[in-house]
């Protein structure tokens, strides 16, 4: 039985370049950077070095920019927490985001309401595209924050950022994305796209989970998130995870450096697929298939419930899953998938299938072999597709 790993969007696999590139600092270079010895300096050289590579790969003016973070919703919750608590003391008090971001979002979003914070929710169209127009609608006097992710964690949608950079510029508002999923998969250049601050998450492009990075453009000044020591200067403390950021820096690179080339081969992988998948009765592609993450399919299946689909996929070993890894041990549909405007019952039947560079063309052969096979025989035994065909025989 083959083995296939689809469920990249959720972690990737540590590259054995990256491990090579951070090993001296788990051994043998493990001073702690604020020390003055030559470990530490050694160490602190190493963090500088990986500061200045994540600023070029982004296209930052300096790598004071750059902060380390423990990951994607760290830099999230600092981004925005941080931001619009420093902005509230001047009366600024209403944050715009979308209703299909990330919990990291979603959840800080739903925080600060709590404390008092007015938060609108722009709509996302079947596409799974928001609408520069509805961002520009929603602003008010009180407008402290936009945050609106790059690329959707489900169904892989590539959102306008530079328009939506280009609103809250003329606006002088601050312009958050979470660029979690797109990073590493996609050109982005902050200055160009009108970014002021943008999360990553090193495991998302083959780098070492448990390190992150926030841009925060020079200017910008959320409050600190984490307070004790130095570092960081001085606004996110804690003892820098040396090989974690060393890694990351290395992975960035790894990924913009082969970004052409992968992206061709996981376009024409994604959109075989999406064309085999599509033959299945009552099967339908979430999501804009254009604009779209190169290794990203996200499919639903009337009549089946997507965890019974994952199970079997797993049976015949294949790794997938129906959504976000940080919602995946519930039973509730997607919130992604509700916001697009599916039904409850067809978002249930959902798969998300994403794809890496060690992706191959057997991969694909063999999902569009196993998936009819799995979704036939779920049907099979579903009293909602035998609903489903009654209704199609009566009409």
């Amino acid at each position: 039985m083959r083995k296939i790993y689809a469920d990249n969007a959720a972690t990737t696999a540590l590259s054995p370049m990256v491990l090579k590139e951070m090993m001296p600092y788990l051994t043998t270079v493990y001073g702690n950077p604020s020390s003055l010895y030559k470990i530490g300096s050694d160490a602190r050289e190493a963090v500088d070095k990986a500061r200045e590579k994540v600023a070029s790969l982004i296209g930052a003016k300096n790598s004071n920019e750059i902060y380390f973070t423990s990951g994607g919703s760290e830099s999230d919750n600092w981004a925005i927490k941080g931001l619009c608590r420093a902005l509230k003391k001047r009366g600024k008090n209403h944050i715009i985001t979308s209703k299909f971001e990330h919990h990291a979002v979603l959840h800080t979003c739903k925080a600060l309401e709590r404390e008092g914070f007015e938060v609108t929710y722009v709509d996302v169209y079947e596409n799974g595209i928001v609408k520069p127009e509805d961002i520009k609608n929603a602003i008010k006097d009180n407008t402290a924050l936009v945050t609106i992710m790059y690329a959707n964690n489900e169904i892989g949608t590539i959102q306008p950022i530079k328009e939506i950079g280009e609103i809250c510029r003329e606006n002088k508002i601050i312009f958050h994305t979470d660029a979690v999923q797109a990073i590493g998969n996609v050109p982005i250049n902050v200055e160009e796209q009108n970014i002021d601050m943008l999360s990553m998450s090193a495991h998302k492009f083959h780098g070492p989970k448990g390190c992150g990075a926030l841009y925060i453009r020079k200017g910008v000044r959320p409050d600190i998130f984490i307070d004790g020591g130095a570092q960081e200067r001085g606004r996110r403390a804690g003892t820098e995870n040396v090989a974690g950021i060393v890694g990351l820096a290395k992975a960035l690179d790894l990924a913009v450096s082969t970004m052409e080339e992968r992206t061709k081969k996981l376009t024409k992988m994604r959109d075989r697929l999406i064309d085999g998948l599509l033959k299945i009765e009552r099967s339908r592609i979430n999501g804009d298939r254009l604009h779209r993450l190169p290794g990203n399919v996200n499919m639903c299946f009337e009549g089946i419930e997507g965890e019974s689909l994952l199970l079997r996929l797993d049976l015949n070993g294949i790794s997938a899953s129906s959504g976000s890894a940080c919602t995946s041990g519930s039973l509730d549909p997607s919130h992604v998938l509700l916001s697009i405007g599916l039904p409850h019952e067809i978002a249930h039947g959902s798969m998300r299938l994403s794809f890496s560079d060690d992706t191959t063309e057997e991969d694909i052969d063999y999902i569009l072999e196993k998936v009819p096979e799995i979704v036939t025989y779920l049907r099979n035994m579903s009293p909602l597709w035998e609903k489903i065909k009654k209704e199609e025989r009566n009409n």
